[in-house]
């Protein structure tokens, strides 16, 4: 595994804790948008993209961990529900994508925070723009200035053969009679 580009999209100076967002790309062909760069208590680490976790009250609604209440019915949740790490903190998120190894991890944090510090310089320079939210790719060519694909670059095809004979003739009568004779009495 390669990774052949890290995009890095700064937040504000006045965030406390989170830094910035980026999407890494591997070997050119799959990206992985949403990882956070956060300060943490030992200092600036990147956060897989993450979902928050979820649970159903007793009328079987979705409610977020740290939902007080049902979103559904109104009622009063355990505040307590949520799984706890060894630290004793409430594990309130899991990854979407994540390393699988320590390896694996420390080389794309590596890779990322360095992104970030070359990103940080790029930004003091005057005239800076950020490529976070540029398409990943080179897209541009496929579609005209209104959006509409370019009919050079898309080929098109006829319509699709008919399907072959799968259904019975005694399954076609049955449909072709489908409701016939409700109204009867």
């Amino acid at each position: 595994m390669v990774i052949t580009e890290v995009r890095i999209k700064l937040m504000e100076e006045n965030n406390e804790r989170l830094h910035a967002f980026c999407s890494v790309t591997l070997d050119d062909a799959f990206v992985i948008r949403d990882l956070k760069i956060i300060e943490g208590t030992r200092g600036v680490f990147v956060a897989m993209p993450s979902r928050k976790l979820m649970d159903r009250c007793g009328c079987g609604c979705k409610n977020h961990l740290r939902s007080r209440f049902c979103n559904q019915c109104g009622r009063r949740l355990d505040e307590h529900r949520a799984t706890r790490a060894a630290d004793g903190r409430a594990k309130l998120h899991a990854d979407i994508a994540h390393p699988i190894h320590s390896v694996c991890r420390d080389a794309m944090q590596s890779e990322i925070l360095n992104a970030y510090d070359e990103e940080k310089k790029r930004a003091a320079q005057p005239g800076y723009v950020c490529r976070y939210d540029d398409l990943e790719g080179d897209f541009e060519e496929y579609f005209d200035s209104h959006g509409v694909r370019s009919p050079e670059v898309f080929r098109v095809h006829g319509s699709h053969a008919p399907q072959g004979n799968h259904v019975g003739q005694q399954q076609k009568a049955a449909e072709q009679n489908f409701g016939s004779g409700i109204l009867d009495q």
